[in-house]
C-alpha cells in the first residue's frame, strides 16, 4: 500500500525530512508513505480555531487536486483526522490516523484519552473523536510550542509529567510528528502514526 501524506502546517525541508524518515522507519513491509509539505499558503502553527480551519480547507483542496496514480490512498499527516467529513469526495480513500488508533484501542473495551500539546488542538481532536461517535475522555492539554515536536526531550517530558492526571486506560499522543523515547508505565501512551500504519499494514498481509 502506497500513502500520499499531506502536512497540516508550511514546515521547513529539515522538518519535512524528519518527519519523512520517521514515517520511513515507522512504515512495516507492505506500507511506504510519501510525505509532501502543504505549501506556504497554510499556517505555520495551529495555534487559533481559525488556523484549524484554514489548514483543513487547503488540505481538501490539495488531496482533490493531486494525482492519485500511483497512490493506494491519502493520509492527512495530522492527529486531528482533517477531511474526514468529506473523505468520500477524493479519488482515493482517506485513512485517519486517530479513527484507526482510537478504534482498536475502543473495539478491546479500553477507556481512551489524549494528550495534546494546545487547547486548540485539543478542543479539535475532541470535537473529531465525537464525530466519529467514540467515547473519550477530554483531551489533556501540555501547553507546549510548535517547537516542541522536533523537540523529543520537551514533549517526553511534558508526557511524563502530566500522564498522572489522566484516568483513561490508553492515551493517544495527539501529534503526528513526535517520538516518545521512553513514555510512562501508565496510562499507556499510544503513538497514533506508528499505530495507524501497523493496522494498515494488516490489511496487506
Amino acid at each position: 500500500m502506497r500513502l500520499l501524506a499531506i502536512t497540516p502546517i508550511d514546515i521547513d525541508d529539515a522538518e519535512l525530512r524528519r518527519r519523512q524518515d520517521r514515517y520511513d522507519q515507522l512504515s512495516p513491509q507492505g506500507i511506504s508513505v510519501e510525505l509532501r509539505n502543504i505549501g506556504s499558503a497554510a499556517p505555520r502553527a495551529l495555534d487559533a480555531e481559525g488556523q484549524v480551519r484554514a489548514s483543513e480547507d487547503l488540505l481538501v483542496d490539495a488531496f482533490r487536486n493531486a494525482d492519485p496514480d500511483g497512490f493506494d490512498g491519502f493520509l492527512p499527516d495530522c492527529v486531528l483526522d482533517p477531511c474526514a467529513e468529506v473523505a468520500g469526495t477524493f479519488a482515493r480513500p482517506l485513512y485517519g490516523l486517530s479513527r484507526l488508533t482510537a478504534s482498536f484501542y475502543l473495539s478491546q473495551g479500553l477507556r481512551i484519552g489524549a494528550l495534546a500539546r494546545n487547547e486548540t488542538i485539543a478542543t479539535e481532536l475532541d470535537r473529531r473523536l465525537a464525530f466519529y461517535g467514540f467515547e473519550a475522555d477530554p483531551t489533556l492539554v501540555l501547553e507546549l510550542s510548535v517547537h516542541d515536536i522536533a523537540d523529543t526531550e520537551a514533549w517526553g517530558n511534558a508526557v511524563v509529567e502530566n500522564a498522572g492526571r489522566l484516568t483513561c486506560s490508553v492515551a493517544i499522543n495527539a501529534c503526528s510528528a513526535v517520538q516518545l523515547t521512553d513514555p510512562p508505565a501508565s496510562p499507556l501512551v499510544v503513538d497514533p502514526t506508528a499505530t495507524a500504519l501497523r493496522l494498515l499494514a494488516l490489511s496487506e498481509a
